[in-house]
């Protein structure tokens, strides 16, 4: 048996207007010049251009979704299959993942370091436990994946669907995440058509004039806070009245036919645009939520149910994965599945459902350098315990590592740290890179 260390020692959707605005503290505290440092010798993978995190949030049972077990507590109708590589899934939860398994890997021997979701929720978003004191100076990966990339085309590199995440905090507000609307007719404030076929030119005309007014303002040194500004409205500027960006944001019916008329569904055909758009997003986050079945997760009189919740997902990422393939984009595209926790193991609760549970959790991924068809680690034939850890580190596999995974598939150093955060103290991309629990990559992921 695989044992645990002990436990580690709301914010506002960024619409269009906060793009506009942002953060005032944070537009200009940390400087190109920032003093970064890493370990010496730390090899990346680089295999992946872009990841879509889908955060399962609620705590995804383990049983019931990438780590299933046969047993009285699963439903009649579960269908649990083997394939090879030691794969198992539910066929009537996941019909289309069922036919993918070759692409698919299952991290099973994962665990939490929480179990209550806000500072679950917290750590998988950031790779950090949730401590007040430095809770301002805690980004979110996406925003340190966009700090690394930088701003390399028209759209912001950290894109946010479903929920508000954590932002940017000191990095600034260029790497806060860009939450728009996944509907049929996309963002509608990209454009304004309050004069009609002259609405291009009279908006472009009163930008200028703005611009003419303000530009005292913006001279150095004494304004730079205002020349930030006036940066963050030019990028956004650029985003308004282009056709391509606004149909980047846009659907059809026929696509929510195919991956579904709900928010994973939708969202997930943006996300598809974006990354076929090649306009510099280089970190999505989609937001699944209602996973936290403590009662009657198998009654199909509910409206929230295993099978609602699995097979919405199903649906939305199989046919994201065939668009990303057809497209060429899978191979360069990491997708990672996981919630916060995993769930009460064995027979189900005397509601029907399941509890919160640390101790067990499993992670899904694929594309983007995945080497797919196979398992990492193992957990008991009830799902309570993990036996076997099934990779270098020989422990349980914890959203460190696998923060750390996600880094080095895009490149980025995950032992880096920048020094001179306002408050003074070091903020390292993941705690503990060098200490007893060594938290790093999971190489095994790549093959």
């Amino acid at each position: 048996m695989i044992r645990h260390r002990k436990n580690c020692a709301g914010h506002a959707p960024f619409t269009r207007r906060h793009f506009l605005f942002g953060s005032a503290a944070g537009l200009l505290s940390v400087h190109a010049d920032a003093q970064i440092t890493a370990t010496s010798g730390v090899r990346t993978r680089n295999t992946a251009k872009t990841c879509i995190f889908i955060n399962m949030n609620g705590g995804p049972s383990h049983m019931d979704t990438w780590d299933p077990k046969d047993g009285a507590w699963n439903p009649g109708d579960a269908r649990i299959t083997q394939y090879s590589g030691g794969l198992a899934l539910s066929k009537t939860y996941f019909p289309k993942l069922s036919g993918m398994t070759n692409d698919l890997l299952l991290l099973r021997s994962c665990a939490s370091w929480e179990a209550a979701h806000e500072r679950g929720q917290f750590y998988i978003q950031t790779s950090h436990s949730q401590n007040p004191a430095l809770a301002a100076e805690t980004p979110h990966i996406g925003s340190v994946i966009g700090y690394e990339k930088g701003v390399t085309g028209l759209l912001p590199p950290f894109l946010a669907f479903n929920q508000s995440v954590q932002g940017a905090t000191f990095l600034g507000g260029s790497y806060m995440p860009m939450m728009p609307p996944a509907t049929q007719g996309g963002v509608s404030t990209l454009t304004h058509n309050y004069f009609g076929t002259a609405s291009p030119q009279r908006f472009s005309d009163r930008y200028q004039l703005l611009r003419d007014l303000d530009a005292p303002l913006r001279e150095k040194p004494a304004n730079e806070l205002v020349a930030a500004y006036a940066g963050y409205y030019d990028r956004a500027r650029q985003m308004m009245y282009n056709p391509a960006v606004d149909a980047t944001f846009k659907f059809t019916a026929a696509d929510e036919g195919r991956y579904g008329a709900n928010s994973i569904g939708r969202s997930l055909i943006v996300s598809r645009n974006t990354i076929k758009s090649k306009m510099g997003v280089a970190f999505i986050s989609v937001t699944h939520g209602g996973w936290d079945t403590h009662v009657g997760q198998f009654d199909r009189g509910q409206g929230t149910t295993i099978y609602s919740l699995t097979n919405d997902l199903d649906r939305a990422v199989g046919a994201l994965v065939e668009d990303l393939r057809a497209s060429g984009d899978l191979d360069s595209t990491l997708i990672v599945m996981m919630g916060e926790f995993g769930r009460t193991p064995g027979v189900l609760n005397s509601r029907g459902g399941r509890d919160h549970y640390r101790n067990v959790m499993s992670v899904a991924m694929l594309g983007g350098g995945v080497q797919g068809g196979r398992v990492i680690g193992r957990s008991s034939a009830t799902g309570s315990d993990l036996v076997e850890a099934g990779w270098s580190g020989n422990r349980a596999i914890y959203p460190d590592d696998i923060a750390a995974t996600i880094y080095s598939a895009l490149g980025i150093d995950w032992t880096r740290g920048i020094d001179d955060t306002p408050s003074g103290r070091r903020y390292n991309y993941i705690n503990g890179t060098g200490g007893e629990l060594n938290f790093r990559p999971v190489e095994e992921v790549f093959g």
